[in-house]
């Protein structure tokens, strides 16, 4: 099945997604899976079967949305929210419960990480209300039932586990307490009347949600996310969107990892805060050019490999998985630092210059950004990860032309790879 248009535009009304954020062959693999599903015979077919059933609308949704997620995602976010949630109250006199707004909330793991953040803080739980809302009646449904595999805690400290959840089967079920905390609900963003009536929130966690967005989309989510939070309220970002809100003109709380951002003195935006590396021992030169790296997706939980008997290929692997689980811990002046030691002493690799890209990306230096995702294309000129990403960067720069030849290499990439392997 061929790239269809309409079933682009039937995502793009329903729940704001951009096909070139994602690329044409996500949606036409979620297309041509439900076509099956569903047993229709064309694209015709299917189209039919999709505008007459509700339940196929929501299926097709589920099979393009793929949660990743975990808990305590990007941890200084949290242990920043603790320290304002203390503050707030006192400014309110404590008059009554927090309000906090997690969307989309995927599984669960966001919303509930917030009140684990605010208990283990000291807050009595009649100081804070979560809310939890996602577009995928799916997801929230497995966020109510709170049983987690052990895909859900990535990174070194999961002490929290212990003191949260009761381990059940294979997973871990959390603890009555923290659920009661949450409340959980089916929303989309560009519902009008989303939340309608209700109090605005004092912060609220929207991440990497408008990146998936084009510009005018960006634009009309982004003044509804600012009449959900509260005038001296806080917004939460994801790491790769603090350009957007600086350019919509929001302030940098100035909490370097937070990705916090505050509506107070809009008219004078500020950039994110520059990362300042923090010196890492300088590893020995190796004799041999080391290995190309296994490609991962951006923040994406990779297990920190075992020590090994010293050689080439393993020194390498070890620095290169060391540098991504810096990322996924939120580390990213460690990241960067790591990255820029590697390459002070090994020859240089696509996958450094993606991570530099996307660490300078996460701090707001397009610039910088898009020079380090270009040194990476010139090593590896299919490297999915930074033809995306550079992409969205040439798209929210107003160079469409640009940012489509870019997603149709990526796609070309990913149809190659799919070919290799079925080989």
């Amino acid at each position: 099945m061929n790239s269809d248009q309409r079933f682009f535009d039937f995502l793009k009304e329903r729940i704001g997604l951009d096909v070139t954020s994602v690329g044409p062959a996500i949606i036409e693999r979620a297309v041509r899976q439900r076509s099956i599903a569903s047993q229709a015979p064309s694209a015709d077919e299917y189209w039919r079967t999709l505008q007459s059933s509700r339940d196929e609308q929501q299926a097709l949704i589920e099979a393009v949305i793929v949660p990743e997620t975990w808990f305590f995602r990007y941890p200084e976010s949290f242990a920043t929210l603790a320290k304002l949630a203390g503050k707030r109250l006192a400014e309110i006199n404590n008059l009554r419960a927090l309000r906090i707004l997690s969307l989309p909330c995927s599984t669960g793991e966001e919303p509930y990480s917030i009140a684990m953040a605010l208990l283990d803080a000291g807050l009595q739980p009649h100081q804070f209300k979560v809310d939890g809302m996602d577009v995928s009646p799916l997801s929230v449904e497995k966020a109510r039932r709170a049983l987690y595999g052990k895909n859900s805690f990535r990174g070194d400290d999961i002490a929290f586990r212990d003191r949260h959840f009761m381990a059940e089967g294979d997973g871990y079920r959390l603890n009555p307490r923290v659920q009661e905390q949450v409340r959980l609900q089916v929303g989309n963003l560009l519902d009008p009347a989303l939340l309608a009536g209700e109090p605005s929130f004092d912060f609220v966690f929207c991440r990497n949600l408008l990146i998936y967005f084009d510009q005018p989309t960006q634009k009309q989510v982004f003044e509804v996310l600012k009449c959900l939070t509260h005038v001296d309220g806080v917004l939460f970002i994801g790491p790769a969107e603090g350009g957007l809100l600086g350019r919509l003109g929001m302030r940098s709380i100035g909490i370097a990892q937070s990705f916090a951002f505050s509506r107070q003195g809009t008219s004078d935006p500020e950039p994110l805060p520059a990362y300042v590396p923090a010196p890492l021992p300088v590893p020995q030169p190796l004799r041999t050019p080391p290995p190309a790296p296994a490609r991962s997706r951006p923040f994406a939980s990779v297990v920190p490999l075992a020590a090994a008997p010293k050689s080439s290929g393993t020194d390498t692997a070890v620095l290169l998985a060391n540098i991504a689980a810096l990322a996924n811990e939120g580390k990213s002046a460690e990241a960067r630092a790591a990255c820029e030691s590697y390459l002070r002493s090994h020859e240089p690799v696509a996958q450094v210059f993606y991570w530099l890209g996307l660490l300078s990306d996460v701090a707001g230096n397009v610039l910088e950004a898009q020079g380090f995702y270009r040194k990476a294309l010139y090593l590896e000129p299919q490297h999915p990860d930074a033809l995306m990403h550079l992409a969205a960067l040439l798209q929210a720069q107003g160079d469409a032309a640009g940012a489509r030849r870019l997603q149709a290499r990526a796609v070309r990439s990913g149809r190659a790879a799919d070919s290799e392997r079925k080989r």
